[in-house]
């Protein structure tokens, strides 16, 4: 072992080490945060093919991840580069903290949302096609805000609860002990939006499943009425003859009440493709939701031990993991959404093409050399 005064020696360059690596890592997550959100969020506006209900929830999910970047990170490493210390007032502190807690349940109650949606769109597709409208977004989305706003504002008038806490360099919610009564219903209502999304998510891989079976036909005998055949094992043709004017007597059933459909009804059934493309989006939003669990749930497990154990000793390395982990969930939805989504796949090569132009903007600093 090194003798006292070495190790001490190196206790700063050991710090100094560490606070180098937190600031690249926190600067790389908030390029790839505010990039990857803002070009996603960009895209979603510019293609009219994804001016659609899951793309309007999905968009206001990437301009929260790129305001949580923008509002919240700055300040992390301002407090790592003081040396874990905030160095402004407790006011500033608390609106901090109040964002942060903010953009967190914002992000579970709109994934609750979107499962909540992405069920009504396999099971009762004709029911969301005509019900899920871009005004049914935009009530969704200042739902999910007002239901977050409701869980973050509380604390604010309790003395003490909004704070810096120094073991994770950043002002968010202090986590006591039980007895407190303070943290357990914040942190079990986020822990039950996460397990329900998960729940809606199981129920609809349970009715894919069921409905992939193929019934075995069954032939029904049709029905005569002076030769007009009716029933569930017409073939139609007697319906037609009749129509056209060389049938007799009342009209048949199937007839009475009959409609001719629309474009607009032919359009609301879930055809193969528009099936195939649902169950890519439900890909792609699970995979978004069950990352947020894989990255929240260090840290909400360092949470609960606050919570449940009074004199709980976190590894200071276990709990900055952690708590980078929740950092990086800002910034990984736009990769997530190009790699399991073909409908964003298509548009590498328009990316391809801006990056280009930007690239010649600068280099040769031609202004309409390029169009969009």
């Amino acid at each position: 072992p090194l003798p006292y005064r070495h190790a001490a020696a190196l206790c700063p360059y050991n710090r100094s080490h560490a606070s180098g690596l937190k600031l690249a890592t926190l600067g790389l997550i908030l390029c790839v945060s505010l990039a990857g959100n803002v070009l996603f969020a960009w895209l979603i506006l510019k293609d009219r093919h994804l001016h659609r209900a899951p793309y309007y929830l999905l968009l206001d999910l990437c301009l929260a991840d790129g305001l949580r970047s923008l509002a919240c990170f700055p300040f992390v490493m301002l407090s790592v580069r003081s040396g874990a210390a905030w160095p402004h007032g407790p006011l500033s502190c608390k609106v901090l903290a109040f964002l942060a807690v903010l953009f967190c349940f914002h992000a579970a109650f709109l994934l609750f949302c979107v499962g909540v949606t992405r069920y009504m769109a396999i099971a009762h597709h004709r029911f969301y096609a005509k019900r899920m409208t871009g005004w049914t977004c935009l009530a969704v989305v200042c739902m999910v805000w007002t239901l977050s706003m409701a869980m973050a504002f509380p604390p604010v008038f309790d003395v003490g609860t909004y704070k810096f806490i120094r073991e994770e360099e950043q002002c968010i919610f202090e986590h006591r002990y039980v007895k407190a009564n303070d943290t357990l219903g914040f942190m079990l209502m986020l822990a039950a939006v996460i397990a329900a999304t998960h729940l809606v998510y199981i129920k609809l891989l349970f009715f894919i499943h069921g409905h992939r079976k193929m019934k075995p036909a069954q032939l029904v005998p049709a029905i005569s009425q002076n030769w007009t055949f009716h029933g569930p094992g017409a073939t139609g043709q007697a319906a037609a003859n009749w129509t056209a004017g060389f049938g007799r007597g009342p009209t048949p059933p199937t007839l009475v009440g009959i409609r001719q459909a629309t474009h607009s009804q032919i359009k609301r059934l879930l055809v193969l493709e528009e099936f195939k493309m649902e169950k890519r989006l439900c890909k792609m939003f699970y995979m978004i939701t069950l990352l947020f669990l894989l990255l929240w749930s260090p840290y909400i497990v360092a949470c609960y031990l606050r919570v449940f154990i009074k004199a709980s000793s976190i590894p200071q390395v276990y709990l900055t993991t952690s708590v980078w982990m929740t950092f990086a969930q800002a910034g990984v939805n736009p990769i997530l959404c190009f790699i399991f989504n073909k409908e964003l796949r298509f548009l590498k090569p328009r990316l391809k093409f801006i990056f280009y132009c930007l690239y010649r903007k600068l280099s040769t600093n031609l202004g309409n050399t390029c169009t969009f």
